[in-house]
């Protein structure tokens, strides 16, 4: 694996010029670095299709338009958002403008605290036809080495302190010269090899990776499940609902390839895990887990658990794997009705909570979100319990219901929301008509929509915390279905029983 170009850019929204050091619109150049034995391979490899790797200034702009940190007032950009072009994330595919214009792939970035890590690596293979993305392994260890340089400019921290990323800038050169010397990462394994594994403490630190922790093993786990659903409150139309739970990791353990494990476990009456999906560090798994699938209604798989996921972790947070579930009865049942009058919207809603739930929660909300209708002027409207909110952005409408539903498990909303003149320009229509919707979302401990629950601290840890989350979190989504219009001036732009 190698890299034929590194770049490093800064970037504030809000931007509009570039700074010094062949900064281009909306951003700056704060390090690059190509490398041209690198650079002669490509060319070599290529032929007639080589495409040189353009100025600095080239790289920034299309850079910033395909990860969208750019023209923030277009939510649709040809070049980038045409259905005809195909996707094929993480690898990105710009295409420069100038004397060197062509198209580069792939090219990798990761965006942090204002900081774009970018870079281009070689593919040793013919660019036509286009190698598939999955046999490329120089895409993953590009990856490891972005993220191991992030690490090192950005700390631990959200947003890398202005002299600290200087001085750390400043070192780059030097760091890339012992850990990627004339463009190869050092300690990554070479195209069509297999390293064989080695004894027990005999693995080596890849030289792109910050060094491996020491200390008391800690780590943070966070389940999370969103129920998505939509219910129409018709005899004719059949309600839909699903549960989508994802399972969140941060690992601080010592050694190079900790062993680690996590178990969810299910209630007995509980419905087995469906659709899973798991990290590609997880080490070993029965593959008849992997078969479940919601979609298949032949599946008649009764494994209930426990759901045992071995892994060695990385050093960043990652999703360990994701499933779905099916329960019996969404946990919040009710209506959403919205009817428009000029710049009026008049909002009906009503949410119940089922009797199967539980009726505590660390917090209960319900979001409202008006995008696309100009800022919130106005807001007269009655609530049967808590208390109603406006957003900071004027573009969101928050009912904040506490830490349980009334006697009734039932409550409503009732009363009209103004807003200000659109600004000329493209519309949007999401959250308009029939793409409204109301989110009510809940923190919940100990338990889960499915009942999925986290075992025992995770092997080897004798303790674990979770750090800014709490263990375990519902969202429940309720979806909009839109009435055909009324007669007259006032149109019925929503009606819909929709909870989940």
């Amino acid at each position: 694996m190698s890299v034929r170009a590194l770049w490093v850019f800064s970037h504030e929204r809000g931007d509009g010029g570039g700074g010094g050091g062949g900064g281009g619109a909306g951003g700056t150049v704060c390090f690059s670095r190509r490398f041209p034995t690198v650079e002669r391979r490509a060319k070599a490899l290529a032929g007639a299709l080589y495409v040189a790797v353009p100025e600095d200034g080239a790289v920034l702009q299309p850079l910033l338009t395909e990860l969208g940190l750019s023209d923030g007032d277009k939510a649709f950009v040809l070049s980038r958002d045409d259905c005809a072009r195909p996707q094929r994330s993480p690898a990105l595919e710009l295409r420069v403008q100038g004397r060197d214009r062509g198209v580069l792939w792939p090219v990798l970035a990761l965006v942090q605290g204002g900081l774009i890590l970018a870079c281009l690596v070689l593919v040793e293979a013919p660019p036509e036809p286009r190698p598939p993305l999955p046999s490329l392994a120089s895409v993953s260890q590009g990856l490891s080495l972005l993220a191991g340089l992030q690490a090192f400019l950005c700390g631990t921290g959200a947003k890398p302190d202005g002299e600290a990323l200087a001085s750390k800038l400043a070192l780059l050169p030097s760091v890339l010269l012992q850990i990627c010397p004339l463009g190869t990462p050092l300690d990554a394994p070479q195209a069509g090899s297999v390293a064989a594994p080695g004894p027990s403490g005999s693995q080596k630190q890849p030289a792109w990776k910050p060094g491996p922790h020491r200390g008391r093993a800690v780590a943070s786990v966070s389940l999370s499940e969103t129920v998505r659903s939509m219910q129409y409150g018709k005899p004719s139309r059949q309600d839909l609902w699903d549960v989508f739970g994802t399972v969140n990791c941060k690992c601080e353990v010592e050694g190079v390839l900790p062993n680690v494990m996590v178990t969810l476990t299910l209630p007995p009456n509980g419905s087995p895990l469906q659709d899973i999906l798991v990290h590609p560090c997880v080490t070993s798994l029965d593959s008849s887990l992997l078969m479940a699938s919601s979609v298949d209604d032949g599946d008649g798989s009764s494994f209930s658990g426990p759901y045992k996921f071995p892994f060695s972790p990385p050093l960043e947070p990652f999703r360990l794997c994701s499933y779905t579930s099916q329960v019996p009865v969404p946990p919040i049942l009710g209506s959403y009705q919205l009817k428009e009058e000029e710049n009026q919207l008049r909002v009906t809603a009503t949410l119940k909570l089922h009797e199967s739930v539980r009726n505590s929660f660390e917090y209960c909300e319900a979001h409202l979100p008006f995008f696309n209708r100009g800022h919130v002027n106005n807001v007269d409207v009655k609530v049967s319990c808590g208390q109603l909110e406006v957003s900071r952005e004027k573009s969101l409408l928050v009912w904040v219901l506490g830490q349980k539903f009334p006697k009734s498990r039932e409550v409503t909303l009732n009363g009209t929301v103004n807003f200000s003149e659109l600004s000329s320009g493209p519309r949007d229509p999401l959250c308009t008509g029939l793409t409204a919707y109301i989110k009510p979302e809940n923190w919940c401990l100990p338990s889960t929509t499915s009942g999925t629950l986290l075992a025992k601290p995770p092997s080897p840890l004798r303790s674990w915390c979770c750090r800014g989350t709490a263990a375990v979190a519902q969202q429940n989504w309720v979806v909009l279905e839109v009435a055909p219009p009324a007669v007259g001036r006032t149109e019925q732009h929503g009606k819909r029983r929709a909870i989940a």
